[in-house]
């Protein structure tokens, strides 16, 4: 049986999530290869999960995430998730940890696997007599079910929380569906104060063949 040292799994991590000058993704086929080499990451680093994340690939090392917006590999970062969210090259969306996370579409299955859903788009009626699924959730599902793709914008005024006191709870069954493979962003919108929102859809809808996929995996 072969033993690592704790010096070499380190290093070994290192390379795989390539947190080293000469590993760095420098290019957008390079985040698409590196994505579906380690199957699954988070976007950001998150303190106290040892996983590999998309800016430190991108750095080629361990990293702060700095403030300022116009630090290079922070534009990067955003500017290559925008650019490939309607591009069905990998699912993006707030699932681990319910922080932003990337899952290479070869790992997708085994996901969507675990999670509560059949394969149809009406799963969530189950769950939701079952006291599985919030109110907020069920009414943001049911506007994208009745509308398709949205806008975070007109999301919320079809899901009836355009108000300012439902923002929290609308944000929060937001991530509610994503953890759950239910929504997922598909694309970036010129809409409201800053010109930017999130255009959503159902997973189901964005990747057809996903429950098929899925349902060949024995839990």
């Amino acid at each position: 049986m072969i033993t690592l040292t704790l010096d070499e799994i380190k290093r070994q991590r290192e390379f795989n999530y390539r947190r080293t000058p000469e590993r760095r993704v420098r290019t957008l086929e390079e985040a698409r290869a590196f994505i579906e080499e380690v199957g699954f990451c988070h976007f950001w680093p998150i303190k106290g999960v040892e996983l590999p994340n998309l800016f430190h690939a991108i750095a080629g090392r361990v990293r702060s995430v700095p403030n300022e917006h116009d630090d290079p590999d922070i534009s990067k970062c955003w500017g290559w998730k925008d650019h490939a969210l309607d591009k069905k090259w990998w699912y993006y969306g707030k699932l681990l940890r319910r922080r932003a996370t990337f899952v290479s579409l070869a790992e997708l299955p085994y996901f969507y696997a675990l999670s509560e859903n059949y394969g149809s788009l009406d799963d969530y009626l189950q769950e939701y007599a079952d006291g599985l699924m919030t109110a907020e959730a069920k009414a943001i599902y049911e506007a994208l079910l009745e509308h398709g793709p949205l806008d975070t914008i007109r999301l919320r005024r079809e899901a009836r929380m355009s108000a300012q006191s439902a923002k929290s709870r609308f944000e929060r069954a937001l991530v509610e569906l994503q953890v759950g493979l239910k929504v997922l962003p598909i694309g970036v919108a010129e809409a409201g104060a800053w010109r930017y929102a999130f255009i959503y859809e159902i997973v189901q809808r964005h990747y057809p063949d996903l429950p098929e996929r899925a349902r060949q995996i024995k839990r």
